[in-house]
């Protein structure tokens, strides 16, 4: 009895509107369910893919090595600067409106004094020294040059030295007669001229001032016209100058 009522009851249920309803509401939930699985299983995915990624990129981050730059011997020496230039000079200039110190005034060059011979003989000029100027010549009866000064003297009167030297030459001269040269070693030289036929000194000899040389004679034929005197001449270097430039 119970059984076939029951049985009556499912049949009702399965035929009637019932059924559909509840077939309806467990699509419905299976619909449900599935979307729900759906989008759950996207979000997961999206986290998980987000997760991943965020991932990577750490590790990436993490990977990444930087190196330091580091400046070796080669560069260094490549950058810097081979030779250092030199500072420019630093020049004083006087401050505006200061006077400028007056030069030095130079120093004058004044010519070393001759040196001081002492008269050959005692007497007075009988001729001059002339060499740029023509003299008359009262033997010659010309006007000519006269490279020395006459001193007059008596016949025979000594002759002295008139600075030390040695005697360079003692010779015998066709217009000058006997003639003896002193070389006084610093250049110049005395010549004595019209001497005696035989003077008191040879060559090589040494003499002091005043050391007797000869006498005075009448051997330059030259000045035979003249009055008895000494002959006497001076060169400086090889050129003839004036006695009177050394005679005090």
């Amino acid at each position: 009895m119970n059984s076939s009522s029951s049985g009556k009851r499912l049949e009702g249920f399965f035929t009637g509107k019932g059924f559909y309803i509840v077939l309806f509401l467990c699509a419905a939930v299976i619909g449900v369910s599935a979307w729900m699985m759906a989008a759950g299983n996207e979000t997961m995915a999206e986290d998980v893919s987000s997760v991943n990624s965020s991932r990577l990129e750490n590790r990436r981050v993490e990977t990444v090595i930087v190196t330091p730059q580091v400046e070796t011997r080669a560069s260094m020496a490549q950058t810097e600067p081979e030779t250092e230039a030199e500072a420019p000079a630093l020049v004083e200039e006087p401050a505006a409106g200061a006077e400028a110190p007056a030069p030095e005034p130079a120093e004058e060059l004044v010519p070393a004094a001759a040196a001081v011979y002492a008269w050959p003989v005692e007497g007075e000029l009988e001729r001059s020294y002339s060499v740029q100027t023509l003299d008359y010549d009262v033997t010659l009866r010309d006007w000519r040059t006269h490279d020395g000064v006459d001193i007059l003297a008596a016949l025979g009167e000594t002759v002295h030295a008139a600075h030390a030297g040695t005697v360079e030459s003692v010779t015998e001269d066709d217009l000058y007669g006997t003639v003896v040269t002193v070389d006084h070693g610093d250049g110049t030289k005395t010549v004595y001229a019209n001497l005696a036929a035989t003077p008191a000194v040879s060559a090589g000899d040494w003499v002091e001032p005043g050391s007797v040389i000869g006498s005075v004679g009448t051997t330059a034929l030259c000045e035979i016209g003249q009055g008895t005197h000494l002959h006497f001449a001076v060169t400086a270097d090889g050129r003839s100058v004036d006695p009177m430039n050394y005679l005090p």
